[in-house]
């Protein structure tokens, strides 16, 4: 090999490690990549044909993103909140208190509000699904207010609204089983080709649309101004006060999509379980997808590709056997690794 060649691999060596360092979405995405061929590894190819294990292949990873949806769709939400220096532990609860909610409005037994109302089929749906959301923007402006007017710290208020919700959602849902209509199955169980793919469709057109707001609106700039100096953003003339409380609404709003897809998948809601965890996933999601915790920094690409390291670390791991209980462990392992690779760039 000749010096010119040599000097070109140096320099393109050199190029790869400037860009792990300085761009969190690169080295992401060939974390991604590592864990796809990993994954692919560990599903074998002991199959009759390339067409037998490119189908199981398909559908696995089919599986992977559609379980993952509604975590997904949380965490695009949780990207917003940690940029803007805040965080959500409510996310969870938040997911089951909506979830009643609408359940309420559309059981169809005998206690359904809107049944009782004369109100049935797609209105009723359109309308239960409005209340949830609103419910959940209405969450997350109290939420908001908590953090803005009360200056209580996010992890404070996010915490106590945490145990709030689900514990009054309990109460008052106890021995009450509300009946969800078969036909309202469908925002989830729509099949197209042959394959339940809407809470997929629902993730990509969602993390679309809030990666426009984050590069290309007022909004998101103010929420990036305000992660990486609040008060030089309230010097300047921001209300720092509005955008934290429209970030918190944001996330009110995302997890009761998340809600109206959960249920929509299984058709009910556990009220002491459902959610549970949902709230480290998606930060786990955001903060390996490149997102600084200290705020000011982040992308709605990256925790997309965070996300989808933490599932198919999942799966991986599921492939391969490894005792339920452990696999928390790892997804611990690399959310340390994440904020450790983040700390050393920043140095």
């Amino acid at each position: 090999m000749n010096d010119a060649a040599k000097n070109d691999k140096k320099s393109v060596l050199l190029q790869m490690k400037h860009l792990w360092m300085t761009q969190p979405i690169f080295s992401t995405g060939i974390a991604l990549l590592i864990m796809v061929l990993l994954q692919t590894l560990a599903l074998g190819f002991d199959y009759p044909s390339f067409g037998a294990w490119f189908m199981a292949w398909f559908q696995n990873w089919l599986n992977i993103l559609r379980n993952n949806a509604g975590i997904g769709i949380i965490a695009l939400g949780m990207t917003f909140v940690i940029i803007s220096g805040g965080i959500d532990l409510a996310v969870g609860s938040t997911l089951v208190g909506i979830g009643a909610v609408m359940m309420v409005m559309i059981d169809s037994g005998p206690k359904g509000i809107l049944l009782n109302m004369g109100i049935t089929g797609v209105p009723a749906y359109v309308i239960g699904i409005l209340c949830g959301l609103l419910f959940g923007v209405g969450l997350g402006e109290i939420t908001g207010l908590f953090i803005t007017k009360g200056k209580i710290p996010p992890f404070i208020a996010t915490l106590g609204t945490m145990k709030i919700i689900r514990s009054v959602t309990q109460h008052f849902m106890q021995g009450y089983t509300p009946t969800v209509p078969r036909p309202f199955l469908q925002i989830a169980s729509f099949r197209i080709g042959g394959q339940l793919v809407m809470p997929i469709i629902y993730w990509i057109l969602i993390a679309a649309i809030l990666y426009v707001i984050s590069k290309r609106t007022t909004f998101g700039r103010y929420v990036f101004a305000i992660g990486s100096n609040e008060r030089t953003t309230r010097l300047s003339g921001v209300n720092v006060n509005k955008v934290k409380r429209q970030v918190y609404a944001l996330m009110g709003l995302l997890v009761g999509i998340a809600a109206v897809i959960q249920v929509a998948r299984i058709g009910s809601m556990d009220y002491a379980n459902a959610g549970s965890g949902y709230e480290l996933d998606a930060i786990a999601a955001v903060i390996v997808g490149g997102t600084s915790m200290s705020g000011g920094r982040g992308s709605i690409g990256g925790t997309v590709l965070g996300m989808l390291i933490i599932a198919v670390m999942n799966n991986l791991l599921n492939l391969l056997g490894v005792p339920p209980f452990l696999r928390e462990a790892f997804k611990g392992a690399i959310v340390i690794a994440a904020v450790l690779l983040q700390r050393k760039e920043e140095e």
